[in-house]
């Protein structure tokens, strides 16, 4: 692993400092492009105007249309945590906007598959809904969209992923990716690109005599749900995605919070008082979605639109037990599926461009996850696949590939397709995550296609893990308030949460739970315990680390502790 340090424009730190941005956040804030105060603010005034979103007028006056009309409105949602408040954040802010007939229906991850589907539209025909409006998805479901139209539904797609090469007939979409589309923040989750139409859709009604200014429906309640599938997505956190990360988590921290989300604090054993970016990527939306991965993303939402406390309660203790039990499958299977990878090339040597990875046995709901935890070990764009357990359908392989930074995954499944017809039955995704639909038999076609894709756009520089920090620590913040001061603040995807580098003293090392090593470290002269998780092996006395800081509480007593993130070796 190579440590790297961040620049720090001088002049932007003390821009920042000048302001009264203390001096540590300030040369945090620099690092990562903040150059004054003015960046920081994080007000509902200084959010992009949802005028700059193509489409979204058009789906305002649509929706405003049906409200006016009384018709049958069914949201179409994704599995995952993005879609499941994208869900929940539609089906509640088009009831405070006056419709009374929403209805949603999310697919099922082994049955439906992703996005709105020919079968799908069927089904929310059949469930009377006059208008279809999809959540997180729909931009490359061209035939679903055409069976619904097919059906006489109006649709509406919302959605921010990257579109295939034909868009889908639908009367409105809108994607910030979507050609022609300008808005300036191409990051927003599902969820926020919902939360925009509403924004819309509130002004529109406004216009029509719906409601005065005085008297509108305050969408900002919807806010914390918007925080939540932001950061869970791991998209970009942009400047626009931080103000409505921060704006939902004021609102949290303030008691201000659906009791779903309210309940799923508790069942994780978090504090809602004190909530973090952290607490929505590590503990609230991994919860949310286990449900998709393991069961059905139905108890997910109904657990983000219910408004009765023992219901919530109910719910994300269910969602708790679903999210233990994916724990286990996802650890026996990561163990297994990192022994294939590491077959795959000889201990000392380096691991091929690409890792690409398949067992009868694993389960195609955490085939991500895994994915995930190849890819941070072994430093390489990594697929893992799993039989899919549809009927009919036994013969298909579901994928899905994360991916390092330099390799874009999505077109690099684009150009596979392009080089080779039929292999992909079906792709979609991201830069840094895709998914795809392969026949077992050319599983080992994809493979070798994988890998010359990745020979052809990876070099050295590309293949070595980087690290990249904020260099030392002095002495001086070494202080659990600036602990607690760091953690207040929205870091994530984009927007890298603070790890300081340096050369320390190990002054004492050992196993804890058999994987885990705890230290102590001695930094600029201060004695300081730290401790690495997942490792195993034994540090030289003196090394270079990468590290976080935490707050460890010991029988009452808070004090600052280094999480390890890796070292110079």
């Amino acid at each position: 692993m190579k440590i790297l340090t961040r620049d720090i424009p001088p002049r932007a730190v003390w821009a920042l400092a000048q302001a009264g941005v203390h001096p540590l956040l300030a040369q945090l804030f620099a690092a990562r492009g903040v150059l004054n105060k003015d960046d920081l603010d994080d007000g509902l005034a200084q959010l992009l105007l949802p005028s700059g979103l193509l489409g979204v007028q058009a789906a305002a006056s649509l929706l405003a249309d049906a409200i006016e009309s009384s018709q049958r409105l069914c949201i179409v949602a994704d599995y995952d945590c993005d879609g499941a408040t994208a869900c929940a954040v539609a089906v509640r802010g088009l009831r405070l906007l006056g419709a009374t007939q929403v209805s949603y229906i999310v697919p099922d991850r082994v049955v439906d598959g992703y996005g709105l589907t020919a079968p799908i539209s069927q089904r929310v025909h059949a469930s009377g809904a006059d208008v279809l409006i999809t959540v997180d998805n729909g931009i490359a479901s061209v035939e679903g969209v055409a069976m619904a139209q097919a059906l006489g539904l109006k649709v509406v797609v919302t959605d921010h992923h990257l579109p295939g090469a034909e868009l889908p007939s639908a009367e409105v979409i809108v994607n910030p990716n979507q050609p022609g589309c300008s808005f300036a923040s191409k990051s927003m989750a599902g969820v926020g690109v919902m939360f925009y139409v509403l924004l819309a859709l509130r002004a529109e009604m406004r216009l029509r005599g719906a409601f005065t200014a005085e008297q509108q429906p305050k969408l900002d309640a919807l806010l914390p749900l918007v925080a939540l599938g932001t950061v869970a997505d791991v998209v970009k956190l942009d400047a626009n995605n931080r103000r409505l990360v921060a704006q939902g988590l004021k609102r949290i921290r303030a008691g201000a919070l659906p009791a779903g989300l309210k309940a799923l604090f508790t069942a994780a054993g978090r504090q809602a008082a004190t909530a973090t970016t952290f607490d929505f990527g590590f503990a609230l939306g991994p919860r949310i979605n286990a449900a998709g991965r393991l069961s059905d993303m139905t108890l997910g939402i109904e657990c983000l639109l219910t408004d009765d406390a023992g219901r919530a309660a109910e719910l994300a203790q269910a969602l708790d037990g679903i999210n233990r039990e994916r724990r286990v499958i996802e650890g026996d299977m990561r163990e297994q599926a990192m022994e294939i990878a590491e077959s795959l090339f000889d201990e000392g040597d380096e691991p091929p461009p690409a890792i690409c990875v398949f067992d009868p046995d694993f389960h195609e709901g955490v085939v991500g996850i895994v994915a995930s935890r190849i890819k941070d070990k072994l430093h390489r764009p990594t697929f893992v696949f799993a039989a899919s357990s549809a009927v009919g359908k036994e013969e298909e392989l579901k994928g899905s590939g994360r991916s390092i930074p330099g390799f874009h995954l999505r077109d690099a499944l684009d150009l596979i397709a392009k080089r080779h017809p039929g292999v992909l039955l079906r792709f979609g995704g991201h830069a840094m995550a895709a998914g795809c639909t392969v026949a077992e038999e050319h599983l080992d076609v994809f493979e070798e296609a994988l890998n010359q894709v990745a020979t052809e756009w990876l070099d050295a520089a590309t293949l070595t893990r980087c690290l990249e920090t904020d260099g030392p620590l002095a002495p001086e913040y070494l202080r659990v308030d600036l602990v607690d001061t760091l953690h207040k603040e929205v870091w994530g995807q984009g927007f890298a949460p603070p790890v300081f580098s340096e050369e320390v003293d190990v002054i004492s090392q050992r196993l804890v739970g058999e994987k885990h090593l705890a230290l102590k470290l001695k930094h600029q002269g201060q004695p300081v315990d730290g401790i690495w998780f997942g490792r195993t092996a034994q540090l030289p006395r003196r090394v270079k680390l990468a590290f976080r800081l935490d707050a460890d509480e010991w029988q009452g007593q808070r004090k600052v502790r280094f999480l390890v993130e890796g070292a110079e070796e």
